[in-house]
Parts: structure tokens; C-alpha cells; sequence
């Protein structure tokens, strides 16, 4: 090992995952689940050579926010509006109809009332970086699909966030209404700033010095942290605020160079991701909750499909695209990890609770991707013929 630990750390994530990958490749297998693999292999309940999963957690952090950076470069500002109220009752009455589930659950498993609250609230979300790291870019840029999936996963990262902030309400023994308030008056807030910067900031600059292309990179980076940043100051997430500094360029002419720019970044940092999401995953625990973590994923694996395929349907969509966004929102959610750590530090819930939610995360997060690349066209698909970038 080496005397800088985090050159290690990366060393041993990007030549185990180009290995692993290769097999994956070989065997027709997916390779996010080859990641996850190589996390629970290396990280601190494997062989142990990567000891702390949360440095790597903080690093594949900025690689979601890429992710929505890039999304959001696709997706102009008119267009999202319009598919968010088609998409807000479809995101409410799903997440209630999980949260039902999730308290049955939890009270079905002996859990008590705020334990199975909690287990509710992990089930309302899927994966925004499965979700839409699985979805072809030509889906993204041409096809419906891809708008009803960020519309719904966008209003889902919003109910995230009011989730936690009634949980850590909750642990302090107040309710913190003019915090879930204030939420309504910063997204507006948000969207303002970045309509003004582009046009009377950004759009300038960029037609400017538009033949440098290494200053527009620049600027973009540091146009989508400092909207993230921003975004958390507000109290909202720094997805949202990358997501927001997305739109903000999307109709501008050099979107697209951008967005081509940056897809190796993302794929740097989503790399690390699945890696930590394997590294993280205790397996002495485990083996005391897998039964009870099974037949959450399951069920979670076959309602999701269900709820968001009728739901869709009911509010216009046809058959064939209402079953596909069923089946890629098919999953929990990178929020479902953060609740049960936050709820289990702020003694809300127990360690065996927190370890069953992380175990269900996981376990749909394995099951859907491995589904969706061998049956849908995506990226990474199995089959030559569904591979669609």
C-alpha cells in the first residue's frame, strides 16, 4: 500500500472494476453489479483493503451531481415545468402507496410505529443514478421516457427532502414547518437566480470566448458546483441545484459540447459510486436481516413496476412506455441509504432497522440494474441490440 491512502483507494477501485468488468463482459453480465461486487469484496466487511467506504461515499457524491448537471442540460426549462404537473399527482399517490406498504411492513416484522414509519419513507423513492445512468442518451434527447423519469425523480428528491428534515424535526422534538415552507419560496428563489446568471452572465461569456474550449469546460464546472452549493445554502439538495444549473443552459448553443464534455467525469465519479455503495454494505449483519431485507426488495421489485405502470397510464401515458418507466423506477434509492443512516444516528430507529434498509437498497439496487441491461436498451446493455448510447 502506498503512503496516501486515497490514490490507493482509487487505484484499487478503477483496475479492480476494469477486471471485474472484463469478466462481467465476458460472462454477458451487468457490469454496475460487477461495481457493487468489487465494493462488498474490497470494502471493510470483505478483505478490508479499503477500511472507510465514507471518504469514497464523499468523492462519488460529485458524480451524481454531474449526472444531474448533464440531465438538466438536456432538458429545457419549458419542457421540464410542463412534465412536472403532468407527473405531480403520479410522484404523490405512488409515494403514499409505498409509504403504506413500508409501515405494514416494518409492523409485519414485529418494528415499532417511528422504526416502520421510517422503513415507509425508504420505500417511496427509486434511484435517480439508476434510473438515468440505465436510460440511452438518444432516450433522453428524443423520446418521452426519459422527461416522465426526471420529472418524477426531481419531485421525488423534493419529498427527500422534506423526509428529512421532518426526521431530524423529530429527533429534536419539534416540528420544523417553516423549514418545510421555506422549501416553496427557494426552488422559485433557485430557478430565478439561474435564469438571470445565464442571460445576462453566462450567455455572454460564452459567445465571448466560445473558440476556448478549455475556459467553457472550466465554466461549466464551476457554473454546476456553485449552483449545487448554492442549492444547499437554500436548504435544498445539491442534486437540485446541479439539476437547476443544467436547465439554465439547456437552449444555449453550447449545451451540447458541454454536456459530450463532461460524460467522462460522470462516469469517473458514478464508478466510485456503485463501488461504495458495495463497500458499505456490512455483511455480518447481514446475515441477521436478509430474510426480512429479501422480501422487502421483492416486494418493492414487483409493486414498483405495478403502482408507476397504472398510475401512468391513468394520467395519459400509453401501455408501453407506462410498463418501461415502471420497470426503471423499479428500485429503492440512494435517499433510502441516507434516511436509515440519519435516522439511526439520531436514535430514531435501531441498528438492525438502519442494516435491514441498507440490505433492501442494495439488493434492488443488484436485481433492477441486472434486470433492466438484460431487457431494455441501455448504455451498458448484455445484448449488442438493446445497447443504445
Amino acid at each position: 500500500m502506498t503512503d496516501d491512502p486515497v490514490v490507493f483507494t482509487i487505484f484499487l477501485i478503477f483496475t479492480g472494476a476494469a477486471v471485474l468488468a472484463t469478466a462481467a463482459l465476458y460472462a454477458r453480465q451487468a457490469l454496475l453489479v460487477s461495481y457493487i461486487l468489487l465494493g462488498i469484496c474490497l470494502g471493510p466487511w470483505g478483505v478490508g483493503l479499503v477500511p472507510d467506504p465514507d471518504i469514497v461515499q464523499a468523492i462519488a457524491h460529485i458524480g451524481i451531481i454531474f449526472l444531474l448537471f448533464l440531465i438538466g442540460l438536456n432538458l429545457p426549462a419549458q419542457k421540464f415545468f410542463h412534465m412536472v404537473r403532468k407527473t405531480t399527482i403520479v410522484t404523490g399517490l405512488s409515494a403514499l402507496l409505498f409509504l403504506i406498504v413500508g409501515m405494514a411492513l416494518g409492523r409485519l416484522f414485529g418494528f415499532s410505529v417511528m422504526e416502520s414509519l421510517v422503513i415507509g419513507f425508504t420505500l417511496m423513492f427509486s434511484s435517480t443514478i439508476i434510473g438515468l445512468k440505465l436510460l440511452p442518451t438518444t432516450v433522453l434527447h428524443h423520446k418521452r421516457t426519459g422527461e416522465v423519469m426526471i420529472s418524477v425523480l426531481l419531485l421525488q428528491d423534493l419529498i427527500a427532502i422534506i423526509v428529512l428534515l421532518f426526521l431530524e424535526g423529530v429527533s429534536r422534538g419539534e416540528m420544523p414547518l417553516l423549514e418545510m415552507g421555506s422549501l416553496f419560496l427557494t426552488l422559485p428563489l433557485l430557478f430565478a437566480i439561474a435564469y438571470l446568471m445565464e442571460r445576462y452572465v453566462l450567455s455572454r461569456l460564452i459567445r465571448r470566448f466560445d473558440k476556448i474550449q478549455e475556459y467553457i469546460f472550466l465554466l461549466a464546472i464551476g457554473w454546476c458546483l456553485g449552483m449545487a452549493e448554492l442549492a444547499a445554502v437554500f436548504g435544498l439538495s445539491h442534486e437540485i441545484g446541479a439539476f437547476i444549473a443544467g436547465i439554465s443552459l439547456a437552449t444555449g448553443v453550447a449545451s451540447q459540447f458541454i454536456a459530450e464534455r463532461l460524460k467522462p467525469l460522470r462516469d469517473f465519479f458514478l464508478v466510485i459510486f456503485f463501488f461504495s455503495i458495495g463497500a458499505s454494505l456490512n455483511l455480518v449483519v447481514l446475515q441477521e436481516v436478509l430474510l426480512p431485507a429479501l422480501l422487502i426488495a421483492v416486494a418493492m421489485l414487483i409493486l414498483k413496476p405495478l403502482v408507476f405502470r397504472w398510475l401512468l397510464k391513468k394520467s395519459g401515458e400509453s401501455e408501453g412506455r407506462s410498463m418501461e418507466v415502471g420497470f426503471r423506477l423499479g428500485q429503492m434509492s440512494e435517499f433510502s441509504l441516507l434516511i436509515a443512516v440519519m435516522a439511526l444516528e439520531v436514535g430514531l430507529i435501531g441498528a438492525e432497522v438502519s442494516y435491514l434498509i441498507q440490505a433492501s437498497t442494495v439488493l434492488t439496487f443488484l436485481i433492477s440494474s441486472y434486470w433492466i441491461v438484460l431487457r431494455l436498451p441501455t448504455p451498458v446493455a448484455v445484448s449488442d441490440a438493446l445497447r443504445k448510447d
